[in-house]
């Protein structure tokens, strides 16, 4: 059975998130005195107690790498190993981890510098984003091709866009999509234009710090964001999470690419179901397991026994 790892991206966090897998295991515990290290803030106190800087875009991307690796692991402890993977956005740092590329601590501290730069590039108030529900995405580019400074930031799924860029350019959008026959059109409690050419800039200051850190060979192929392709050339890593801080995130076409490649189980790992409800819409003949819980693992590996001998 062809198994591939998937991690969701910025909006799933929620305080609480690994703590069963901190509590039962030493090594989770080292794991976030590491990324306590690596970030610069107190990775312990940030996941695990109640507080509001989770939801700050510069903590929360450092603490979902953080308590999805941990559930990564513990899967891989368990004898469950992916033949490939992926990640939403903030999300490929976690699959580039599983795939041997780039290190926990790398990807903890790269990400709170990512964070750092998509939140504050962009004067507060210039960009926004904006969720279209029920649209063909010929129809969202098309309308949004005419629009100058608006661009599209994610394609999630089909019927699932979400378009980026200056305040009054998405707005604009909002309204035309809206009159194409747009379901919804729904504004994102967002810091910034995430995935759009307005933090070309972010992109460009985050390559420095890429470039300080370490590439290792894939032990595993991962499929990256910017372009939906199979990646197993490890020179192209660092130019490609450059681009993905200022490009459209190619996830539909990401999930189609899995299919293609003969995946026959999809693990989402990370809190919520959202990769899930992305496959129902794209690739639902594809099963999806979710990790959250340290109990999800037994029921994972039962899962996938009889998804073995089915």
């Amino acid at each position: 059975m062809k198994i591939a790892f998937v991690y969701p991206g910025q909006g799933v966090q929620k305080v609480g998130m690994a703590k069963d897998f901190y509590d039962k295991f030493d090594w989770a515990k080292d794991m976030v005195r590491k990324a306590s290290e690596a970030s610069g803030f107190d990775m312990e106190k940030i996941l695990f107690e109640e507080n509001e800087d989770i939801h700050v875009t510069e903590y929360t991307q450092p603490c979902l790498v953080t308590a999805c690796s941990i559930m990564a692991k513990a899967l891989e402890d368990e004898g469950v190993k992916p033949d490939i993977t992926a990640g939403l956005s903030l999300g490929e740092y976690c699959a580039l981890v599983t795939a041997g590329a780039m290190t926990f601590e790398d990807a903890v501290r790269l990400t709170r510098i990512r964070g750092n730069l998509m939140s504050s590039f962009v004067p507060a108030g210039q960009g926004t984003m904006a969720a279209i529900i029920a649209l063909p995405k010929e129809t969202v580019e098309e309308t949004i091709e005419k629009i100058d400074g608006a661009e599209v930031a994610n394609y999630n799924c089909p019927g699932q866009i979400v378009i980026t860029g200056e305040k009054d350019a998405v707005h604009e959008g909002m309204e035309k999509l809206t009159e194409q026959g747009a379901k919804r059109a729904v504004e994102l409690k967002v810091s910034g234009p995430f995935h759009s050419p307005m933090l070309k800039g972010a992109g460009e200051k985050l390559r420095v710090e890429l470039d300080k850190a370490e590439i290792s060979d894939l032990k595993i192929p991962y499929i990256a964001n910017y372009n939906a392709e199979l990646i197993e050339n490890t020179s192209e890593i660092r130019e490609l999470l450059e681009k993905q801080v200022y490009s459209s995130v190619m996830w539909e076409q990401t999930l189609l690419k899995l299919k293609d490649l003969g995946v026959d189980v999809l693990i989402e790992i990370g809190p919520g179901k959202t990769i899930a409800g992305f496959v129902k819409k794209t690739i639902p003949e594809i099963p999806v397991i979710n990790i959250s819980e340290v109990a999800d693992i037994e029921a994972a590996k039962q899962q996938l026994e009889e998804l073995k001998n089915a």
